[in-house]
């Protein structure tokens, strides 16, 4: 399982011709499923060499960006791909922001094309009507109609273009694709990938960790313009040859379900508090009624008591594990057979982890550090922006802004963001063992931890807090239940019972946005 046991892209290496090679067998399978029906292998590869070429007839160059502006659909791989197979950098952006979003991504990139969905076409265009882009022409997936000046259907582009022959004569290290960071601080940052990075995470963790095989049917809530979700619906089933079920919709428990039950996925790759919500709903299938059998978590740390529950239910193991968009997929995680719930695992084999605390030293075990990860997945830069890309990428390691602490046995446990992080009383407190502990409550569906300064200045934990449906809970019984089980300075000094929590579209906590609240409205008992 070690990077040594495999070939490494030299030379000339396009991955989407790469793909293409793998499946040129398997032209009759079904690749892809979405709401409108089914892509097989053999037409994937037509569609892709055709996307390829509709780009370069439209006037796309070698290297330019093409903005992928759309929903999970059987449209979203083949343009990926085709722009790959070209040698254009398609830069897939989240479906879910504003126009002043992406009006910043394409003055940022620079893009000279857009792929975008029909009901995403708006958005698309009021960022335009901006200004300070680049763009020339627009491709729209599956819209009815007409359309303006400047943009044509998809299919259409696609029907009328002659394949490409030939991949372009990319390589190895060449910037394949960008994908932008959640911007949770500040702007987001383009995130420069190369060509063989998501060779190297299908081979290392798709194929050689979770095990996925041809047989398997892949399932994922993350959308694949997320670097969880391009991996789990993209880079590692097109690396075997398995099938893919896509959804455009959000990942509610209901939406999950159906497809659970009308497609029987084998693997579903899910987030913490999305496993938390199913476990909470009254329609949580049986275990008789699903296919599963494996499950996968990140974007957060999973809680014990979640994949336990999870466990217990449907027989099936959550393979808990953490990635980033700088390393594209999971380099820390658990293993099939080899689980050991409330820590994030062990090395995925072919990276290095390092714990290192502020002095730039490694800690010992037990002590808390910033963890750094070395391995031939990670990015190239960020785009256009120096002083982070050297904050981030530091010679052959990579600084992942996440606190963890190595256990005796070698497994991980996570203790939080850098910028989460809470000093209490002198004393460092994880948000995430708070919430873990807060959620263990039978009343609590979610939790979220963060820092409030007390009446005197000082810094003390603050519990938002989501009850389950028709359940009641005061705050001191809260407060006394995590008092039982924590040392006493962790306990949430102050607690407010929420709706919901605000949250990314793979269902990752946003504190952040817990904080500014919590800012301003000290801001206003201030005024």
């Amino acid at each position: 399982m070690s990077i040594e046991n495999l070939p490494a892209p030299e030379g000339r290496f396009n991955f989407a011709q790469h793909l293409l090679d793998i499946n040129q067998q398997r032209a009759e399978k079904t690749a892809y499923i979405d709401d409108q029906g089914t892509l097989t292998y053999g037409e994937l590869a037509a569609r892709i060499q055709r996307m390829a070429s509709a780009l370069v007839k439209a006037g796309i160059r070698r290297e330019e960006r093409v903005l992928l502006l759309v929903q999970d659909c059987n449209d979203w791989p083949l343009a990926f791909l085709g722009a790959l197979y070209a040698g254009i950098v398609p830069v897939a952006v989240n479906t879910l922001l504003t126009a002043h979003d992406y009006h910043y991504m394409l003055s940022d990139s620079r893009a000279t094309a857009a792929i975008v969905s029909e009901a995403l076409r708006p958005s698309l265009e009021a960022a335009l009507a901006k200004g300070d882009h680049d763009l020339k022409t627009i491709f729209v997936s599956r819209a009815q109609g007409e359309l303006p000046a400047g943009s044509v259907h998809l299919d259409t582009a696609i029907q009328t273009a002659e394949p490409m022959a030939q991949a372009a004569n990319t390589r190895a290290d060449d910037p394949g694709f960008w994908l932008y960071s959640s911007g949770s601080t500040g702007n987001p940052k383009g995130t420069v990938h190369t060509q063989a990075n998501p060779y190297w995470t299908a081979e290392l963790y798709g194929k050689r960790l979770l095990g996925i095989t041809e047989q398997d049917i892949c399932f994922s809530a993350a959308k694949l313009f997320f670097a969880y979700g391009l991996g789990n619906a993209l880079s590692f089933p097109l690396s075997v040859g398995a099938t893919v079920v896509l959804m455009p919709e959000r990942p509610t428990p209901d939406a999950v379900f159906k497809r659970w039950i009308d497609h029987q996925p084998t693997i579903f790759f899910g987030a913490p508090t999305g496993f938390a919500g199913m476990l909470a709903s009254a329609k949580l299938p049986k275990k008789a009624e699903v296919a599963l059998r494996l499950a996968s978590s990140a974007g957060e740390a999973l809680p014990a008591d979640i994949g336990e529950r999870f466990t217990q239910h449907f027989g099936v193991e959550i393979i808990d594990g953490i990635g980033s968009t700088e390393m594209l997929h999971i380099f820390l995680s658990n293993q099939p057979g080899k689980v050991r719930y409330g820590t994030t695992g062990w090395p995925v084999p072919g990276y290095a982890i390092e714990l290192r605390g502020e002095d730039g030293l490694p800690v010992a075990d037990g002590e808390t550090g910033d963890l750094y990860i070395q391995g031939p997945s990670a990015a190239l830069m960020y785009w256009n922006n120096r002083t982070k890309s050297r904050e981030t990428f530091q010679g052959a390691w990579t600084k992942s802004g996440d606190k963890y602490v190595r256990n005796a046995d070698g497994t991980y446990t996570y203790a939080g963001r850098s910028d989460d992080m809470l000093k209490v009383s002198g004393i460092y407190v994880s948000p995430f063992e708070v919430e873990a502990t807060l959620v263990q409550h039978p009343a609590v569906l979610e939790a979220a931890v963060i820092g409030k300064q007390d009446a005197e200045g000082l810094t003390k934990t603050k519990a938002f807090v989501v009850l389950k449906d028709g359940a009641e809970l005061t705050a001191e019984e809260l407060k006394a239940f995590v008092k039982e089980r924590l040392a006493p300075y962790k306990y949430p000094r102050f607690i407010e019972f929420v709706t919901e929590l605000p949250k990314t579209a793979t269902g990752k906590i946003q504190r952040f946005k817990l904080r500014q609240k919590e800012a301003e409205a000290s801001n206003g008992s201030a005024d």
